[in-house]
């Protein structure tokens, strides 16, 4: 029998999913179960722990679906999507993810996504899974949460908690509830995903919650500041003064 060389792990909540997904792959022994999740939280912590080649991730789950575990994760794997759901499959092929299985599935389909897979891993190529987490974060918007990775810990931020998101290079400094959480993601980014009736780009480097505004005061000639609840002041550019008399 041939050694194990490829590690996966499998993340559905259903049992019968998981043991279906078990049965395929005990035909292909270079395949090295390292986990089997039964939710998105399970799933970061394997991947951050275990390093994985191959994921096989189903999209509807509870705690975390799919495509924020695959945010959570990064796209340094491959990827297969099994699910029940067929709505997020034509935009997946379309950014052509590494498969999206349909459960359920015959042993020649899940053959030829495995196969797929391999052949992704072979080139050390995964910047499909990169374009299907883009097409991710701009099919969930707007936002009813941020997530931010630590490690294997994630925390979650509902964004009606937020008071301000700042720009910090590749990064953003998410300020909630009096702390401050890092995330890498750029700001341009971010915003798509808020709900614009709500959080205002007020200046290039802020990204404001309008339910946190106290005023708004003229700072200098064609400059000013917004002063939130909590006595944080951000500054205030033109195009974003425009953007927040258009709103209040």
């Amino acid at each position: 029998m041939k050694p194990p060389t490829i590690r996966a792990v499998i993340v559905d909540d259903e049992e019968l999913a998981r043991t279906a997904l078990l049965d395929q792959l005990a035909r292909h022994p270079e395949i090295e179960i390292a986990a089997e999740c039964t939710n998105g939280f399970e799933a970061v912590k394997a991947v951050a722990e275990l390093k994985p080649a191959l994921l096989f991730l189903d999209v509807q789950m509870p705690k975390l679906n799919g495509f924020e575990v695959l945010e959570l994760t990064g796209s340094d794997m491959a990827v297969i999507f099994v699910t029940a759901y067929d709505q997020y499959a034509i935009k997946a092929f379309e950014v052509n993810a590494v498969d999206y299985l349909l459960k359920p599935f015959s042993a020649a389909r899940f053959d030829e996504a495995l196969a797929r897979a391999l052949e992704q891993l072979t080139r050390k190529d995964f910047s499909r899974s990169a374009e299907l987490l883009t097409f991710a974060r701009s099919a969930a918007a707007p936002l009813e949460r941020i997530l931010i990775r630590n490690g294997s810990d994630v925390a979650v931020i509902p964004v009606g908690t937020v008071d301000y998101i700042e720009a910090q290079d590749d990064y953003v400094s998410v300020a909630a509830q009096g702390k401050k959480y890092l995330k890498p993601q750029r700001l341009s980014d971010l915003e798509l995903q808020l709900d614009p009736k709500r959080f205002v780009r007020i200046h290039r480097s802020y990204i404001l919650n309008i339910d946190r505004i106290s005023r708004i005061e003229l700072y200098a000639k064609d400059s000013r500041i917004v002063i939130l609840k909590d006595g944080s002041q951000l500054p205030v550019s033109r195009a974003g003064h425009e953007k927040l008399k258009a709103l209040l």
